[in-house]
């Protein structure tokens, strides 16, 4: 079972950076300038390598970010670190809508097993990843 921390985030649990909404955007506008590369080379590495009906690019970085995003939940991120890796960096990361294009993209191609594959290992994978990433740092972390 995932146990939550209290840290005295607050009452909605949101990360609160010390500067405001600017500073906030600016630890966004760094991670996402760093996710957003990192998810073009990804995807296109693990296209180039492996020939499947499936995206597994798509699938790769969407997981790889999952487990990040746990990975900092689990170890408490600070406000600052949550922000720019958590929101920043694995929001320009992962994909949702790629994931829902390539998806609807396998139907009209009549790829309907393909296409429900995508889903169910997409979603379990990606929330394997998160849970195994929170329980691990959980573990490692006092």
């Amino acid at each position: 079972m995932v146990r939550r921390r209290h840290d005295g985030r607050g009452s909605d649990d949101r990360p609160t950076v010390r500067g405001g909404a600017r500073v906030n955007i600016a630890l966004v506008l760094l991670g996402g300038m760093l996710g957003a590369p990192v998810r073009y080379l990804i995807d296109r590495a693990v296209t180039a390598r492996i020939d499947s009906p499936l995206p597994l690019g798509t699938l790769t970085v969407n997981i790889v970010g999952s487990a990040v995003l746990g990975g900092l939940i689990g170890a408490s991120a600070n406000g600052w670190l949550l922000t720019a890796a958590g929101t920043g960096f694995c929001g320009a990361l992962t994909t949702f809508s790629t994931f829902g294009y390539e998806t609807i993209r396998l139907v009209t191609d009549g790829a309907y097993g393909y296409a429900l594959g995508n889903v169910v290992i997409s979603v379990a994978a990606s929330v394997g990843a998160v849970y195994a990433a929170v329980s691990l740092t959980n573990w490692v972390t006092p």
